[in-house]
């Protein structure tokens, strides 16, 4: 009967092992040193050696020239170990044993010595899903088993082990398996079966498992019944449902056009070709990931996984975007994912993510919107790629959060920024607001003067519309009084629909009509900054060189 190559090529000793060299040196020094501890939790990832470690620790501590680091793989014990059927190794699926009659059952079993071997050992495997109630009824047992009884608990949920059942054992981390690892032990395998692979097609079926080494050799083996003794990448990735490099690169094309008529394109020949929507947007987040650390990092094959020649092709990808730019598609893209997770228009959604890609591409960072409004030459972008008034290229650091260039504003002065203008003469309505100019307070007289005035021997009330009450501020407008020497009153200030109507223009400051003023008043770019905003009044002209 035909053995899937996942079981078939699964380690049998220490030094089968891919990765995971920190438990590896652990469990052989405690075998070598007879330091042998009454339980462990074996936790991480899917595929990553978790049971096939176990096991392999189970047969050092029973072959019969053990308790050894080397099993001799002939013994009695050594083979039933492998084959899954030793009387003294108990393997227990947690996921339809979780119960508390169950570990019961199993307290009972640890009370007896082992039939033929040295130790007894537990495998519990997804340990994670035994009940609160069942943890509780192994906790005794597990703290002080009998002197010949391993436990060994599997998990993919370390956190949902209790603390004190972690804290009776001695806990390693599988970590996830490198790219590279897996596809050399995916090259190896190809050996032994006679399977010709090139490296394209080990790099796809690598990737394919994101880690797990036992994912990427079901894919291998999904591989090997399609195309036989030859694989071939593009065979492979049609079948595994990855998208080549090619494929992807149209989506950074049709952002160099900024043409979201092409990327609504792109969607209807997924659709077609009957592609899984939500697999294209996983790997083009992949794809925009790869270009990010290729631009920061340059070609680096550890942060990379690929060809070399791929490598080199994402770099020149890369070049034509800035670090801004990429990091606000792969953020745009990775939202993109979650969101289809739970769409039912998945198509409708995917369109929509792909054209908000392109009019992210069309921001301008407001210091180049004001840079151009000023006619100064705009400042240069992180990422040192041309900018995109000529090109869909680079945006600066602000882009993601900034507005096309045509609402950009100017940045407001300070209060203090302007030059007092002369007070008017008047009803203490205008001179309070004369005064304010006069002490370079502007805000709070532009709010007075937009506010009705109530006045009497012991307050004065103002009304402020809604738009204004922020500007007015009491201290500002009792230093007013105080300036004018009319005393001090009680200032109380209400939010109104109905306040009256701002004061006469005779009340506001006034440009005087001099030579610095038509000059000022006549250059081309403050004619210009006027026409961007008709609204905007001129109020105070000062000559820098008097």
């Amino acid at each position: 009967m035909y053995q899937v190559i996942a079981r078939k090529y699964r380690p049998q000793s220490f030094s089968d092992l891919v990765n995971q060299k920190h438990v590896r040196t652990t469990l052989e020094n405690a075998v070598a040193q007879n330091r042998i501890a009454h339980g462990y939790i074996f936790s991480g990832q899917r595929g990553t050696g978790k049971t096939t470690v176990a096991r392999i620790f189970a047969r050092c501590l029973n072959c019969v020239q053990g308790p050894t680091n080397q099993p001799c793989g002939v013994c009695s014990s050594c083979l039933e170990i492998a084959a899954g059927n030793a009387p003294d190794v108990i393997e227990i699926d947690a996921a339809s044993n979780r119960g508390i009659n169950e570990m019961r059952e199993l307290r009972e079993n640890v009370r007896y010595r082992p039939v033929r071997d040295r130790y007894k050992v537990f495998i519990v495997d997804e340990a994670h899903q035994i009940t609160t109630e069942a943890f509780n009824a192994l906790l005794k047992t597990l703290e002080e088993p009998p002197e010949w009884v391993v436990f060994v608990l599997c998990t993919t949920e370390s956190h949902k082990i209790p603390a004190t059942i972690a804290s009776r054992c001695q806990h390693f981390s599988f970590r996830s398996v490198g790219l590279e690892e897996i596809a050399a032990r995916i090259q190896w395998i190809c050996g032994q079966e006679g399977i010709e692979a090139d490296e394209e097609s080990l790099q796809v079926l690598a990737q394919v498992g994101e880690g797990s080494v036992r994912d990427s050799l079901s894919a291998l083996d999904q591989a090997i019944a399609c195309c036989g003794t030859k694989l071939n990448a593009e065979a492979v990735r049609n079948l595994l449902g990855a998208y080549s490099l090619d494929s992807l690169k149209q989506v950074t094309d049709a952002l160099r056009e900024s043409s979201a008529a092409r990327m609504i394109e792109i969607v209807d020949d997924l659709a077609r070709n009957g592609q899984h929507l939500q697999h294209f947007v996983r790997e083009l987040a992949r794809y925009f990931r790869n270009l990010l650390v290729s631009k920061v990092a340059g070609v680096n094959p550890r942060l990379i996984s690929g060809s070399g020649e791929e490598r080199e092709r994402l770099a020149g990808i890369a070049a034509g975007f800035s670090e801004q730019d990429l990091t606000r598609y792969l953020q745009i893209t990775l939202d993109l994912f979650r969101d289809l997770q739970f769409s039912l228009q998945p198509r409708f959604h995917l369109e929509l993510g792909l054209i908000r890609l392109v009019e992210a591409g069309k921001l301008m960072p407001i210091e180049e919107a004001l840079a151009a409004l000023g006619g100064s030459p705009a400042p240069e972008t992180g990422g040192g790629a041309p900018s995109r008034s000529g090109s869909a290229s680079a945006r600066g650091p602000q882009a993601s959060s900034t507005a096309p260039a045509s609402s950009a504003a100017p940045a407001v002065p300070r209060q203090r920024s302007v030059e007092p203008a002369p007070a008017p003469s008047g009803s203490l309505h205008r001179r309070i607001a004369a005064a304010l100019h006069e002490l370079g307070l502007t805000f709070t007289a532009d709010a007075v003067e937009n506010s009705s005035l109530e006045e009497t021997a012991a307050e004065l009330r103002f009304t402020t519309p809604q738009r204004f009450s922020i500007l007015m501020q009491a201290a500002d407008i009792e230093q007013a009084l105080a300036h004018l020497g009319a005393g001090k009153r009680r200032i109380k200030i209400t939010v109104g629909e109905g306040a009256a109507a701002p004061l006469a223009p005779s009340a506001a400051p006034v440009v005087k009509e001099d030579e610095a003023t038509g000059r000022a008043l006549a250059h081309p770019e403050v004619q210009r900054f006027r026409e961007v905003f008709p609204d905007a009044e001129v109020r105070v002209v000062r000559n820098l060189k008097d």
